[in-house]
C-alpha cells in the first residue's frame, strides 16, 4: 500500500513588544530566573490583566500580511491548563473569536511550481514559563520569566504532504514576520516554535487518519527529522495491524525518535470560557486602515525591485532578501556608493560565510555598511587586490575595525610599481626555466603557474593586472 502523509502546523511566535501582553514586565530574553515577573504574570490573587495595545497592532499586521480576514469584534478566553510552568493554572487565549482567520501563504516547491497553504486562524495568547531539568540533582525547576510574553499562534489547515513543504512554509512565515518587525523569530531563543500534527492515510483516501501532535519543535532540523520519523512509525504500525493513538509526543534529539507524553486533549478538556477580567476587543475602521498603510515592503517586493532597479539575478535577490537585516545592510552599502553587484557578491560570499561560521544572524553582526563599502572601494581603486581584501574583511568583521588603519598597519597596499613587479617577474622566470619552455610550446597552464609564483614572490599584494601585463611582456622578449 502507498501511504500519504498529512500535516497541519500550529506555530507559536513571540512578539517583539518591549513589555508583556497583560503587564509591564520586560520581554527581554534571558535574565536571572524569575526576575522578569510580577503579580499579574504570576497569576497572584487580585492582580488584574491590562491588554497591551501594541500586541493587538502586531497581531493585526501579521494577519493582514498573511491574507487573513481581521475580526473586528473579538475577545479573550480562559483556557484551564494546569502545568508547573503556568503558575495561575490557566492561560488567557482566544478560542471562539480569534483576531484573524482564513488566510493563505504561497510556497515554492523544490520541483518547481507553487502551492497554497491555507491558514485556519491566527490568535493572541500569553506564553507559559520554562521548566529546567537538572539530571544531576534529579530536580525540575521553574523559571517564570517567560510567563505572559505575548504570542500569536498561527494554525494552518492540514495542507502539507512532506517535511520539505513544512520547511518552505516556515521559512516564508519567518521572512514575513521579520520584515513586519513583529518578531525576531529566533528559534534558538524560543521566539518561533512549532507543533506538528501528523497523520497518514492511503493515497487516494479522502478520510484523515488519526493524528499525533509533536510539541515545541524549535529548529528546522528537528522539525524535518521528527516528521520523517513519525510518518515512518505510523505507517509501520498500521501495516503491522496496529492502530495509531491520538496523543501528544515529544521529539528526542539524541535518540532521533518521538515518544508519547500524554493523551491528546480536545477543546472541551480545557474547559474554555470567556475571560472575565478583560473587555471585548473592538478594532475600528480607522485603526485598520492605518495598520494597512503601515505595512512595509516584504521580501518578494524587494526581490522584484532589486531585479528591476539594479539588474541583479533572481538567485542574488533571493539570498539578499532571505533576512530583513541582510537586505537592509545591502541597501545601505549600495547607498554609500558600492556597485550593487559588487556589494551583492561580498554579502553572499564573505558576509554569509562569516555569519555561518560565527553562528550569527545578520542583525547581530558588528560589521557596519560603511566598513564594507570602504573595503569595496579600496578594491575598485586598486589599493587592495581581492585576496588581500578578504584578509582585511576577516580581520575587521568581529569588531567593525578601521579598514584603512588595518591596511596601513600591516602594509597591505597593493604593489603596482612596475619596477618592483618587473624585478619579481625576472626572478621567477630565471628560477622556472621549464615552465617558460612549456609556455613557449603553447601550454597556457604554464602561464597561470608563473603568475602564481610572481604573486607569491610579492606576498599576494601585487596588482593582478600589472603582473599579467608585465609577465607577458617579459615572456615575449625571451
Amino acid at each position: 500500500m502507498i501511504w500519504e502523509t498529512v500535516i497541519g502546523l500550529e506555530t507559536h511566535v513571540e512578539l517583539s513588544t518591549k513589555t508583556k501582553i497583560f503587564c509591564a514586565c520586560t520581554t527581554e530574553f534571558g535574565g536571572a530566573p524569575n526576575t522578569h515577573c510580577c503579580p499579574v504574570c504570576m497569576g497572584m490573587p487580585g492582580a488584574l490583566p491590562v491588554l497591551n495595545e501594541k500586541v493587538v497592532e502586531y497581531a493585526v499586521k501579521a494577519g493582514l500580511a498573511l491574507g487573513c480576514d481581521i475580526t473586528r469584534s473579538s475577545k479573550f478566553d480562559r483556557k484551564n491548563y494546569f502545568y508547573p510552568d503556568l503558575p495561575k493554572a490557566y492561560q488567557i487565549s482566544q478560542l471562539y473569536l480569534p483576531i484573524a482567520r482564513n488566510g493563505a501563504v504561497s510556497i515554492s516547491l523544490e520541483g518547481g511550481g507553487c502551492k497554497t497553504i491555507r491558514i485556519h486562524e491566527l490568535h493572541m495568547e500569553e506564553d507559559a514559563g520554562k521548566l529546567v531539568h537538572d539530571p544531576w540533582l534529579d530536580q525540575t525547576r521553574c523559571d517564570y520569566n517567560r510567563c505572559g510574553v505575548p504570542l500569536i499562534e498561527i494554525v494552518t489547515e492540514p495542507d502539507f504532504r512532506s517535511g520539505e513543504e513544512v520547511i518552505a512554509y516556515l521559512e516564508k512565515l519567518r521572512s514575513v514576520l521579520q520584515y513586519l518587525g513583529v518578531s525576531d523569530c529566533k528559534m534558538q531563543e524560543g521566539s518561533l516554535r512549532c507543533d506538528v500534527n501528523l497523520s497518514v492515510r492511503p493515497v487516494g483516501s479522502a478520510e484523515l487518519g488519526t493524528r499525533t501532535e509533536m510539541k515545541n519543535l524549535n529548529s528546522f532540523k528537528a522539525i524535518a527529522r521528527s516528521i520523517e520519523y513519525e510518518a515512518k512509525r505510523q505507517i509501520e504500525l498500521l501495516e503491522e495491524g496496529g492502530r495509531v493513538v491520538q496523543e501528544t509526543r515529544r521529539w528526542d534529539e539524541n535518540k532521533d525518535a518521538t515518544f508519547a507524553m500524554r493523551s491528546k486533549e480536545n477543546a472541551q478538556d480545557y474547559r474554555y470560557f470567556p475571560e472575565p477580567d478583560l473587555l471585548p476587543l473592538e478594532i475600528g475602521e480607522d485603526d485598520l486602515e492605518r495598520l494597512r498603510r503601515e505595512q512595509p515592503e516584504l521580501a518578494e517586493a524587494r526581490m522584484a525591485r532589486y531585479q528591476a532597479d539594479w539588474g541583479l539575478p533572481v538567485y542574488d535577490t533571493q539570498m539578499l532578501t532571505s533576512q530583513k537585516a541582510l537586505a537592509e545592510f545591502f541597501e545601505s552599502v549600495v547607498a554609500l556608493g558600492a556597485p550593487p553587484k559588487q556589494a551583492a557578491n561580498w554579502i553572499m560570499g564573505e558576509v554569509l560565510r562569516r555569519l555561518s561560521a560565527d553562528g550569527l544572524e545578520a542583525g547581530d553582526m558588528a560589521l557596519t555598511p560603511g566598513t564594507l563599502a570602504r573595503l569595496i572601494e579600496l578594491v575598485q581603486t586598486g589599493t587592495l587586490n581581492r585576496n588581500t581584501a578578504v584578509r582585511v574583511f576577516d580581520a575587521v568583521f568581529s569588531d567593525d575595525g578601521d579598514v584603512d588603519a588595518y591596511v596601513k598597519a600591516h602594509g597591505l597596499e597593493q604593489v603596482a610599481d612596475a619596477g618592483l613587479v618587473g624585478g619579481a617577474v625576472e626572478r621567477v622566470l630565471a628560477a622556472n626555466a621549464k615552465s617558460v619552455q612549456d609556455f613557449r610550446a603553447g601550454k597556457e597552464k604554464a602561464f597561470g603557474f608563473l603568475v602564481g609564483q610572481v604573486m607569491r614572490e610579492l606576498k599576494g599584494q601585487a596588482s593582478p593586472q600589472v603582473v599579467h601585463q608585465t609577465l607577458r611582456e617579459k615572456l615575449e622578449q625571451l
